[in-house]
């Protein structure tokens, strides 16, 4: 995206009562080849299984047609035309929204019947110029659908929710008729005035925190929160592995030092060649926070010292497992996956010579080299967490 904005992505999600499936779907997706990024919130009629299945195919339909660029009327039509019938009610029904953000940083949204979507610009509500398109044929006449067009700005936020978040604490003394968007807006003015660097997730999580404490902790929807956050990128340096030649030690040590960002080491050898091209000592650790690796170093202006292979590949496995319910702990792996959640260009220099303990026969079959659990890694990276990855041999 042009002017070295950073996208920051994030969806908060309550189920309903007590089930254990959400009938709302949020869906992603980089569409690297166009320099693209669609985002879908999607809210299935009822609950559960049912509402999930509706709320899936509306939203995978979304971006689909979507990321061919097909016109706002035409995907309205075929999802609304292509969702099953509802036995009870007799109808299809499945809103969406629907966020597709453009290489030269035109913003288009397209909504059904979603709360409507907020836009934060300055931390003031801003009106994009909506348009409002009513559906002509026969099957959906009457049926309204909006659409805007805007180019976002530096600390510029889109706010989607799913109506279980406007409508919670609904028939309540202190709520009567729902929560409310335009409460929902303020609410989330006065986070951003208590910290104006708030990301997309905590915001999320906020929201949705706060309308199932209007609902009495026991949501009477389900309850979606997604948050688009236009911002300076947040930087990794993530280095593992010696270079293929000694002389580029120089080269490795050059990097770490004149990065503008985090930086991680992952491997001995690699601490190592820091440590000796930049005077820093390395002060060792005999805490054994995960059972799996060992423990971590200290090195001053690195924020981690790890480990290497066997850390990068528990890593992989947690990004690949990954899920809302994950509880991180206090080790290797775990503090790298933090670093890599709030960061947004992630920039790997890999060492190129080999380690002879890595060729060693009675170490794990998953135990590869350090370039192919990279990329892994970045593939995860990239596809499911949204991040910009980049990779450098050395």
């Amino acid at each position: 995206m042009k002017d070295n904005i950073h996208i920051d992505v994030y969806c908060s999600q309550k189920n309903f009562g007590e089930e254990r499936i959400c009938g709302d779907v949020f869906i992603s997706r980089k569409v690297e080849e166009e320099d693209r990024t669609i985002i879908v919130l999607s809210d299935g009629m009822g609950h559960g299984v049912k509402a999930n299945v509706l709320a899936t195919l509306s939203s995978t339909m979304a971006l689909n047609f979507t990321s061919e660029h097909k016109e706002a009327e035409k995907i309205a039509e075929i999802i609304m035309n292509t969702l099953p019938v509802c036995s009870e009610r007799k109808m299809s029904y499945s809103t969406f929204s629907i966020v597709d953000i453009n290489h030269d940083g035109r913003v288009n949204i397209i909504e059904y019947d979603n709360p409507q979507t907020t836009i934060l610009r300055r931390n003031v509500e801003f009106d994009p110029g909506w348009n409002c398109i009513i559906l002509q044929s026969p099957k959906n006449s009457g049926k309204e659908i909006k659409t805007c067009s805007f180019y976002p700005q530096k600390e510029d936020r889109i706010i989607l929710c799913s109506d279980g978040v406007s409508q919670a604490g609904m028939g309540s003394d202190a709520h009567p008729f729902g929560w409310g968007i335009q409460e929902v807006r303020n609410y989330a003015i006065r986070l951003i005035e208590s910290n104006p660097i708030m990301s997309a997730r905590r915001i999320s999580q906020k929201i949705v925190a706060a309308a199932h404490k209007a609902d009495g902790y026991n949501s009477k929807d389900d309850t979606s929160c997604a948050i688009v956050y236009f911002r300076e990128p947040r930087k990794l340096l993530v280095c593992t592995g010696p270079p293929y030649e000694k002389e580029n030690d120089k080269l490795l040590g050059n990097a770490v030092k004149n990065f503008d960002g985090r930086i991680v080491l992952c491997g001995a050898t690699t601490a190592d060649i820091i440590s000796r091209e930049l005077d820093i000592e390395i002060v060792d650790s005999l805490t054994f926070d995960d059972p799996e690796l060992p423990p971590m170093s200290k090195m001053e202006g690195i924020d981690l010292v790890t480990e290497g292979i066997l850390t990068l590949t528990k890593v992989t496995r947690l990004l690949k497992d990954y899920s809302s319910s994950y509880d991180p702990g206090k080790g290797p792996a775990d503090r790298i996956f933090e670093l890599f959640k709030k960061s947004d260009e992630i920039h790997f220099i890999i060492g190129t010579r080999i380690n002879i303990a890595h060729q060693d026969p009675n170490l794990p079959v998953d135990l590869e080299i350090r370039r192919t659990v990279v990329k892994r890694m970045a593939k995860l990276l990239e596809t499911k967490f949204l991040k910009t990855v980049r990779i450098e041999y050395i």
